[in-house]
Formats: C-alpha cells, sequence, structure tokens
C-alpha cells in the first residue's frame, strides 16, 4: 500500500565538504500534518533530576494517530541522558486541538548508572 506524502528537504550547509538534510513532511495521504511542544523535569534519582523540553515527530491531522518523540535532557551532575518513545492517542481539549500523554524512562548513564522516570502531556497541536 502506498501513502503519499508531500513535503520539502532542506539542506544545511556544515562547512567543509559535510553537510546535513532536514525533511520537512507537510501532508500525509492527503492530510495535513502537526507536531505538539512538550517539555518537563525527570524523577529525582541518584541525588539529582533534569529537565528536557522538544517537539513530536509531525502526524496526520483529523485522524487518531500518536507521534514519535526525542529528547536530551539537561545537563546535570556531569551527565545527560535520552528520552524516547511514542505518545498516547490524541485527547480532544476544550476550545479545540488536542493533546497526548506520554511516559517512560531515560537511558542509562552517570558515573553511578542510572535511569530516571519521566511523564507529562504535550502542549496542543502546531500546524508544521
Amino acid at each position: 500500500m502506498d501513502i503519499p506524502i508531500r513535503g520539502f528537504v532542506m539542506a544545511s550547509d556544515g562547512g567543509g565538504s559535510s553537510h546535513t538534510h532536514k525533511l520537512y513532511i507537510t501532508s500525509w495521504d492527503g492530510r495535513p500534518v502537526h507536531v505538539h511542544p512538550f517539555s518537563g523535569v525527570t524523577s529525582f534519582d541518584a541525588g539529582h533530576n533534569h529537565h528536557y523540553a522538544g517537539c513530536t515527530e509531525p502526524a496526520p491531522s483529523g485522524v487518531q494517530h500518536v507521534h514519535g518523540y526525542f529528547a536530551e535532557t539537561s545537563f546535570d551532575d556531569g551527565h545527560t541522558h535520552s528520552i524516547r518513545g511514542t505518545t498516547g492517542p490524541s485527547v480532544p481539549i476544550p476550545g479545540g486541538g488536542h493533546i497526548h500523554y506520554f511516559e517512560g524512562y531515560t537511558t542509562i548513564n552517570g558515573r553511578i548508572p542510572h535511569a530516571h522516570r519521566y511523564s507529562g502531556k504535550t502542549g496542543n497541536e502546531i500546524g508544521s
């Protein structure tokens, strides 16, 4: 099954012989896409916590869906962690739009190896 996707690619000059490309998807199967901001603070473990913030991956608007997400935590106690996962389904909010809940555990890191728990809800949808 083919799903038509529309968007564009932008190149970023990294100087010298290296550069990167970023894909911006504008529609999925004929529907516009959107993203959600998210942020929070991890659990307090091994004597500290971490802050994180990011934007979800794009998903189609107007249908039930989930979003992938990824963020790097703040640098605390000499290290960072990564968070990665998939949100829950969309939850309508009063006044229009929707949010998603998310939760999980960070990667393991630190001079005393440990992970942190995190959970929260995204902000309202933003057109991509």
